[in-house]
């Protein structure tokens, strides 16, 4: 079983969702106003460095949160965002793309390289104590919780939101996209968000920030 969310496309919430356990659902319209992306995080990458948002200068930070046991949305949306990144072409390396596990106690950073390893883009993986990734998940208004899976490798999965964040340099929101997006429109929204001054856009359209996370089969998050 995989487990993911399709992304927003209105501040309010979250327009459509997909889940390979059942059918897309919509939920009912919220009223409340987005809530900030803090962007913060104490973490441990992929070599078993410790690092922040701010270890990355001054480069953008594109931001996943998955899994390594994931069996189809995360392969899927890292495949999707490789590709977005090789389009990008040079502008990339003003770019740190950074996949953050919700599962810590299986996904250490030597298991995060190796499976890094797979993908193109240069992705680099961060790992930490589960209290660590919780006050991440927190930062980014992620939701992940395990899930028993009998089929599953150690029995369980671990649904949570499949929004990918574009944060500016030190961990300041620039924009999200949502599952639904593919690599092509994703490329583009990052160069036009790369070719404008910090601060001069409002954040507005499919942007917008999501008032929740939540996972594909209606799991509501923090």
């Amino acid at each position: 079983m995989e487990h993911g969310i399709a992304a927003a496309s209105t501040p309010s919430a979250p327009s459509t969702r997909s889940c390979c356990c059942g059918g897309g659902s919509k939920p009912p319209a919220g009223n409340g106003r987005p809530a900030p992306i803090a962007g913060a995080f104490e973490l441990i990458d992929h070599f078993g460095q410790p690092v922040n948002e701010r270890s990355y200068g001054d480069r953008h930070l594109l931001v996943f949160f998955g899994f390594t046991h994931c069996a189809v949305v995360c392969p899927r949306e890292l495949g999707k965002l490789g590709r977005a990144l090789e389009l990008l072409g040079p502008l990339a390396s003003r770019l740190q793309p950074l996949y953050i596990t919700v599962d810590p106690a299986r996904d250490d950073p030597g298991t995060m390289r190796r499976f890094l390893a797979q993908f193109a883009g240069g992705f680099v993986g961060l790992t930490g104590s589960a209290e660590q990734i919780e006050a991440a998940k927190k930062s980014y208004r992620i939701f992940a919780a395990p899930l028993d899976e009998p089929a599953a490798p150690s029995g369980y999965v671990v649904p949570h939101t499949a929004f990918t964040y574009l944060m500016r340099p030190g961990g300041r929101y620039e924009a999200h996209f949502p599952e639904v997006i593919g690599a092509e429109s994703i490329a583009g929204k990052i160069r036009a968000r790369l070719g404008q001054t910090a601060g001069a856009r409002a954040l507005q359209d499919v942007d917008a920030l999501p008032v929740n996370g939540g996972d594909a089969c209606g799991h509501l998050g923090m």
